[in-house]
Parts: C-alpha cells; sequence; structure tokens
C-alpha cells in the first residue's frame, strides 16, 4: 500500500501577515504577496498554505478563493507555537546597502531577538530606509522557518546606547584591537553583540566602550574581517556556545 503523502508538502507556500490569527478565520492577501502566489506559485483553490502572525506562531491555511489580484485563505489549524528565541541582540552600524541587506537576513536567520543600528563616529551609512529593512526581516522569517520577527530597535548614537544600557546584559564588544575569545567568556542569555562601522571604532568610542560595566572585549580569530562577516561569526559562536543550536531543531 503506497504511503500516504506528508501534509502539507514542503514546497507549501510561507506567509507572514500581520493579523492574529485563529481557527477558521479568513484572511484576504493582496499585493506582491498575492502577485507571487498567484502568478509565481500558481495557487489555485484547495492549495495549502502556511501562515505565521508574530504573535500565536504558524497556521495552516488552504485558499478558498484565487481572484485574478486577490486571494481568500482560511486558517484551518496550528501547526506550531510561537517560537522562543535566545535573548541576543546585535548591535551594528550601518553599512552599504547590500552588506546591510546581508547582515539583516544572516541575522534574522540565525535566530538573533533584536537587530538594533548603532551610530559611530565612522559610520558612513547613518541614514536606514526602515522599510526596507523590516521587508528583509520578513522575508528571511519566511524563508527560515521563524514564527516571530527579530525587533527592529530604531537608529541611535553609540553613546546614547551605552548611556541606556541594561546592565543585566552583557554586551560583546568585538575589538579588532583585541580581546578574548567568545568561548571564554561568560556571556549567557541576556546578551548583546557590537559590530562597528567598515573603519572601526575611534580611540575615543573604544575608550567609552571599556569604561561600561556590561562591556566584555572579544576578539574573532588572527584576521581582519568585514564588518559583515564579523557579525555573523560573532552571532554563530555565541549561539553555538549559549543559544539553541544544541537542541538540534
Amino acid at each position: 500500500m503506497p504511503a500516504t503523502p506528508a501534509w502539507p508538502p514542503a514546497s507549501t507556500p510561507r506567509l507572514f501577515v500581520d493579523l492574529p490569527l485563529s481557527i477558521d478565520a479568513s484572511q484576504v492577501i493582496d499585493g506582491p504577496a498575492a502577485h507571487y502566489l498567484l502568478n509565481v506559485m500558481r495557487l489555485k483553490a484547495g492549495a495549502p498554505i502556511l501562515l505565521f502572525d508574530n504573535r500565536s506562531g504558524e497556521w495552516l491555511a488552504s485558499v478558498a478563493d484565487a481572484g485574478k489580484r486577490s486571494l481568500t485563505v482560511r486558517v484551518e489549524r496550528q501547526m506550531r507555537p510561537i517560537e522562543q528565541v535566545p535573548d541576543l541582540w546585535l548591535c551594528f552600524a550601518p553599512v552599504k546597502k547590500a552588506r546591510l541587506d546581508w547582515i539583516i537576513e544572516k541575522a534574522t536567520e540565525l535566530g538573533v531577538a533584536r537587530l538594533q543600528p548603532v551610530i559611530t563616529e565612522r559610520t558612513i551609512v547613518e541614514r536606514v530606509k526602515r522599510g526596507r529593512l523590516e521587508a528583509q526581516v520578513i522575508e528571511a522569517c519566511e524563508q527560515c522557518g521563524r514564527t516571530a520577527l527579530p525587533v527592529l530597535g530604531e537608529p541611535v548614537k553609540l553613546a546614547q546606547l551605552l548611556a541606556d544600557w541594561p546592565t543585566a546584559r552583557a554586551l560583546l564588544f568585538a575589538d579588532e584591537a583585541g580581546g578574548v575569545p567568545l568561548s571564554s567568556v561568560a556571556a549567557p542569555a541576556p546578551a548583546a553583540i557590537l559590530i562597528g562601522p567598515e573603519g572601526g571604532f575611534t580611540t575615543r568610542e573604544r575608550d567609552l566602550l571599556l569604561a561600561n560595566a556590561a562591556v566584555r572585549r572579544i576578539a574573532l580569530g588572527p584576521r581582519i574581517l568585514r564588518a559583515e562577516t564579523a557579525a555573523i561569526a560573532a552571532i554563530s559562536l555565541w549561539m553555538a556556545l549559549n543559544g539553541d543550536w544544541a537542541d538540534g531543531a
């Protein structure tokens, strides 16, 4: 007797909706998401779709009606509750467009809880388009299976960030001038990683950082890393030591 096919199929589209989901609820999808589902994925009535709302988790729905520019889906059952990601923040100086997109995408995939832009003395890109970053966050969550979006903070100057810093949260300062390996630092959640701009931190900023009791100065190997490489390397190390990677799921 042939095995029953898995349901929903692995190819089922997955989409974020910014409305509360519940059993039997109906949701109208339009705009770019509808264009993708109707014209790229070619969904028809009855097709499955996975939805998550950043509130209650992930839900299985099916297409109730497929129009030319929108479709209506009906929620059938909950697949997963909302996840609890490790309480790790990434504080980063904004870099040029493509590299910034990469940082946002990969940090989201790796499971950070908060993305915090920080303006430093050598930050080249001081204005960031929040809508663009939000779109990157959502797309990364849709792709990697996250059910909770990371919080996206408003840009803040480094001095203000440190002045308001919560003392219970370790701030891992990736210092290109030297530090200790992350594996030798006790920094379980709540924690944060700070990555500087392409030109690095100034002497004044480094002194300000090292004067803060929450700061832990770390090194990321023997080579000089780009800002985006340093961010992903540091997140990966922390997740392996203190995060949820050991869970295997």
